[in-house]
């Protein structure tokens, strides 16, 4: 089946009770038991619901797994993944990383025993260097966010599978239709499902795909145990979303292309990260392991001008001012004090994030909209 056909039909199928082809939304918290123990297959709307089963299913078909998990959100996605790791382990992770994910890494799983080491996970040989006798997590974000450099996926996982140390990819900035990272040997997927998976700015959730049973098994566990849940409303929602996936990421993919070149020609632009640009250092393995670049961009003005990036930010109108990413909408963001806050300005200046670095997720809009729209806010 392929990815177009995946998303409208993949673990879906009319409800059987009505012949309703949208999966219902089924608000309860408990199902009736027919006697103690003997029940349909749900017992309490925690640990299992159907609205979420559909969800679930279709998720693992989108990454070619066979296990999804849907979680509350993205966060609560990772928070159940560092779960599996126990006092003294340790975790190897890209230095150019999600401010939530470094947050939860340092700040939370810190407190327990479990250490985090952030490296240029972009150098193969480097993360293989990095390796000790505790790691027992790989965490590889690409494209990374905010700075959009890209880590070889296949390369890692290999290097992990040789010693037996587990790899969790996080894709949210690619989607599943750009990239799949199971098939280049990781062993989780996350998602946070807020974005392009939901792709209306509608909902807030997380997704887990592995091919894996046993961590599935303990991440399903999780899942129920500490009640990080979604409803069966953001679960509808994302289900309706993924109908169009593939259709808004080539539409986002299309005009990001045409914006990162108006960029990198403006006077007032110092660099511009986009993995399509063919200089780019990751370009490359980019073309090898994604069907196209993606919509995000990031770029820095002049002489890291603070003050003009701010009035960057505040002067755009078809780019809106907000933290997230991924939806219809085009949004505008300051990552050194919105998304990525968490993160010393230091480490941050270091990997290249800069107090006038903003980031683009570029949406569906009309391009020559969105470039005009930009160029009046640098001009």
């Amino acid at each position: 089946m392929k990815f177009e056909t995946k998303v409208i039909h993949a673990g879906i199928v009319p409800d059987p009770s009505t012949g309703a082809i949208m999966t219902p939304i089924f608000q309860t918290s408990t199902y009736v038991q027919d006697s103690p123990g003997q029940h349909k297959g749900f017992e309490y709307a925690r640990t299992q619901n159907p609205t979420r089963n559909v969800l679930q299913e279709n998720l693992a078909a989108l990454e070619n797994g066979k296990h999804g998990i849907a979680f509350a959100s993205g966060l609560a996605a990772m928070d159940s993944i560092l779960r599996l790791l126990k006092t003294g382990d340790e975790i190897l992770s890209t230095n150019d990383l999600y401010g939530g994910s470094y947050r939860l890494m340092t700040k939370v799983f810190g407190e327990y025993g479990i250490k985090s080491h952030f490296v240029n996970m972009q150098d193969a040989e480097q993360v293989a260097d990095k390796i000790g006798p505790n790691t027992k997590l790989i965490w590889i974000e690409t494209p990374t966010n905010p700075l959009l450099n890209i880590v070889d996926i296949e390369a890692i996982c290999a290097i992990a599978k040789e010693k037996g140390i587990m790899t969790c990819v996080d894709n949210t900035f690619a989607s599943p239709y750009l990239q799949n990272p199971l098939d280049l040997g990781a062993d989780i997927v996350l998602h946070s499902a807020t974005k392009y998976i939901g792709g209306h700015s509608d909902l807030v959730l997380g997704a887990v795909i592995t091919n894996n049973d046993s961590i599935a098994e303990r991440l399903t566990f999780f899942q129920n145990a500490v009640g990080a849940v979604p409803g069966p409303q953001d679960c509808f929602l994302a289900i309706r979303g993924i109908k169009t996936l593939a259709l808004r990421v080539e539409r986002a993919c299309d005009n990001a292309e045409k914006i990162a070149d108006f960029l990198r020609n403006h006077e007032n632009v110092a660099e511009v990260h986009y993995p399509g640009f063919a200089d780019h250092p990751g370009h490359e393995v980019a073309k090898k392991q994604m069907k196209r670049f993606g919509a995000m961009i990031s770029f820095s003005i002049k002489n890291d001008d603070l003050a003009k990036a701010q009035a960057v930010l505040s002067k755009t109108h078809y780019f809106s001012l907000a933290e997230s990413l991924g939806g219809v909408e085009s949004l505008i963001g300051h990552p050194s004090s919105m998304t990525h806050a968490s993160i010393p300005r230091e480490e941050r200046m270091a990997v290249g994030l800069l107090d006038s670095t903003i980031r683009l997720s570029v949406g569906i809009e009309h391009v020559d909209d969105l470039i005009q729209d930009l160029a009046q806010a640098l001009a």
